[in-house]
């Protein structure tokens, strides 16, 4: 964001040119969702063996869905109004995403910052088409989020300071996605067992009652993350886990990032299930790992209960 400054919020400057942009939301929801998806996502949040991912993030990388998509629907738009200037965007560029989403009438900001529709709940993608041709502006809706606060409530960092005031650098998603770095100590422990990203404001929210079932194949769980053990996911080696997140949005974090995460998740899962086979897989960290993740698994190997001194 301090890169790019004020071109977030002025589409003219990063496209010359724009006069219009168009707004669009594509549903993720995979469609074998069996009613009560939000009950058996948060269930997951109790398996301390079980890694859970976000999700969006679950089968192919969404840029490259909506991408193709977008540029198709661009491509039919010319054949009706002839030729004219355009660029597609899906969260790959300074573009304030969720803004125009909501002063195009998609919906309304969340008290969590995320787009909420009243028909769709919140469990989709947004992407733009920038372009150089004056269209009709559409008129945006109005906030419907009442005096709820489930998605303040139910944060595990307190990342939702208040109502549309998100700090990023204690939320789960950034955390375990964007930051490179270590992720802070008086966090771990409630990451619990998320290996990618965080769905709980989204899980809780009663307008996701509503949130649609996507018709493409393309969102449908690949084997590992729609409910992958800690230890079979720890084992992947940097091949295997480039392999199977091959089309994935999960490869863009690394192996390493990847390995840290879970790495934290198993530490919590100390705490609770004295499993020899997780201390194990530690240890090997300490030897193999990086840097980074050998002071991760210091830490996750930390959380074991102490003995007591006989009295």
């Amino acid at each position: 964001m301090a890169t790019h400054g004020l071109k977030r919020a002025r589409p003219a400057e990063l496209v010359p040119g724009t006069v219009s942009v168009i707004t669009v939301r594509m549903d993720y929801l995979p469609a074998s969702r069996p009613e009560g998806w939000q009950a058996i996502e948060f269930e997951r949040l109790q398996r301390p063996r079980e890694g859970v991912v976000s999700l969006y993030a679950r089968g192919r990388d969404y840029h490259k869905v909506l991408r193709a998509r977008l540029q198709q629907l661009a491509e039919r738009m010319a054949t009706e109004t002839g030729p004219f200037g355009h660029r597609v965007f899906t969260d790959s560029a300074p573009v304030l995403e969720a803004e125009l989403a909501a002063r195009s009438g998609q919906g309304w900001r969340g008290k969590h910052t995320l787009v909420l529709n009243r028909e769709a709940g919140s469990m989709f993608f947004l992407g733009e088409i920038y372009v150089d041709i004056a269209l009709p502006a559409s008129e945006p809706t109005s906030n419907h989020c009442g005096s709820c606060e489930a998605c303040i409530t139910v944060c595990p960092t307190q990342a939702i300071l208040g109502p549309g005031r998100l700090d990023a650098r204690r939320c789960i998603s950034y955390l375990t996605i964007e930051h490179a770095g270590p992720i802070p100590v008086e966090l771990r422990p409630l990451v619990g067992n998320r290996i990618y990203g965080c769905d709980d404001c989204q899980l809780i929210c009663p307008w996701n009652k509503y949130a649609q079932r996507s018709p493409l194949p393309d969102f449908t769980p690949r084997p590992g993350m729609g409910g992958g053990d800690l230890l079979e996911l720890l084992a992947w080696s940097e091949a295997e886990f480039l392999r199977r997140t091959e089309g994935s949005p999960i490869r863009r974090i690394g192996h390493e990032r990847w390995v840290r995460n879970i790495v934290v998740a198993l530490g919590n899962a100390l705490r609770t299930l004295h499993d020899p086979a997780i201390v194990v897989a530690l240890q090997r960290q300490l030897g193999q790992g990086s840097a980074l993740v050998r002071e991760h698994a210091a830490w996750a190997l930390a959380q074991q209960p102490q003995p007591q001194a006989p009295a």
